[in-house]
C-alpha cells in the first residue's frame, strides 16, 4: 500500500511539473519590460518559497532533537532526521533557486552577482546550510547532532532576514512582487501559471524529503543496531 502510494504520489509530481512548465512557457504572456527572461520568475520564486519551507521544516526538527534527544530518545532521532532531510532538500532548492537568479541577473543588469542585501543574506543563508551538511557528512562523535541542530537553528534566524531584506534595505534586486508597495502584484494571466509552478515545485521537494527522511531513518535505525550488537559482544 505504502508504495502504490509513493508511485501515485511521484506521478502526480511528474504532470504537475510538466504541466508547470507548459504554464510557464506557453500559457503566461511574455513580460512588456523584460521579455521572455521574465519566465525564470515562475522557476526562481517557487524555488525560494520551498527553501524557506524546508529550512522551516529544519529549524523545527532541530529544536524536536534538543528537546526530546534525553527524555524521548526516539522522537529525537525522528526530529533530527526531518531536519537532515529537510536542510539537505533547502540547499537544493537554494542552489537551483540562486543559480536562476544569477541567469536573470546577467540578462537584465549585465553582471551574474552583485553585493546587495538581498543576495548576500541568501548566500549567508546557503552557506549556512552547507556547513550544517558537510558538518553532518564528516564531523563524528556523540555531539554531532546536537551541535547540528543548534547551528541549523542558527541558520534559520537568516530566513525572515533575506525575506524582508528588499523591504528593509534598498537593493539592487526588485522589489517585492507580492505586498511590496503600491501597485504591486501580478497579472492573473501570470498568477495562475505562477500558483501551478508553486504547488509543482513543492510537491518536487515534498517527494524528496519523504524519501530522504526514509533513507535517514533506515540508517539511524541500522546504526542502532550495530550499536547493540557490540555491546552484547
Amino acid at each position: 500500500m505504502k508504495k502504490a502510494g509513493f508511485v501515485l504520489y511521484a506521478a502526480l509530481t511528474v504532470c504537475l511539473m510538466i504541466w508547470g512548465y507548459y504554464q510557464a512557457i506557453y500559457v503566461a504572456p511574455t513580460d512588456a519590460m523584460q521579455g521572455e527572461i521574465f519566465r525564470i520568475i515562475f522557476y526562481h520564486v517557487p524555488l525560494f518559497i520551498c527553501t524557506f519551507l524546508f529550512f522551516a521544516i529544519s529549524f523545527l526538527g532541530s529544536i524536536g532533537f534538543l528537546t526530546y534527544r534525553h527524555s524521548r530518545p526516539e522522537w529525537g532521532q525522528i526530529a533530527d532526521a526531518w531536519a537532515l532531510a529537510a536542510a539537505e532538500v533547502g540547499v537544493v532548492c537554494c542552489t537551483n533557486a540562486l543559480i536562476l537568479g544569477s541567469m536573470w541577473g546577467r540578462r537584465a543588469w549585465g553582471i551574474w552577482w552583485t553585493w546587495d542585501a538581498r543576495l548576500t543574506t541568501t548566500l549567508v543563508l546557503w552557506l549556512i546550510y552547507v556547513s550544517y551538511l558537510l558538518l553532518r557528512r564528516f564531523a563524528a562523535g556523540p555531539q554531532v547532532q546536537t551541535l547540528a541542530a543548534v547551528l541549523g537553528i542558527f541558520g534559520a534566524l537568516d530566513v525572515p532576514i533575506v525575506y524582508m531584506s528588499n523591504r528593509w534595505w534598498r537593493t539592487q534586486h526588485p522589489a517585492p512582487v507580492f505586498g511590496g508597495a503600491s501597485g504591486s502584484g501580478m497579472d492573473k494571466s501570470m498568477l495562475i501559471p505562477f500558483v501551478w509552478n508553486i504547488f509543482a515545485w513543492l510537491a518536487w521537494g515534498i517527494l524528496l524529503l519523504g524519501i530522504r527522511y526514509q533513507v535517514e531513518r533506515q540508517r539511524q535505525k541500522i546504526e542502532e543496531t550495530q550499536a547493540q550488537e557490540a555491546l552484547q559482544v
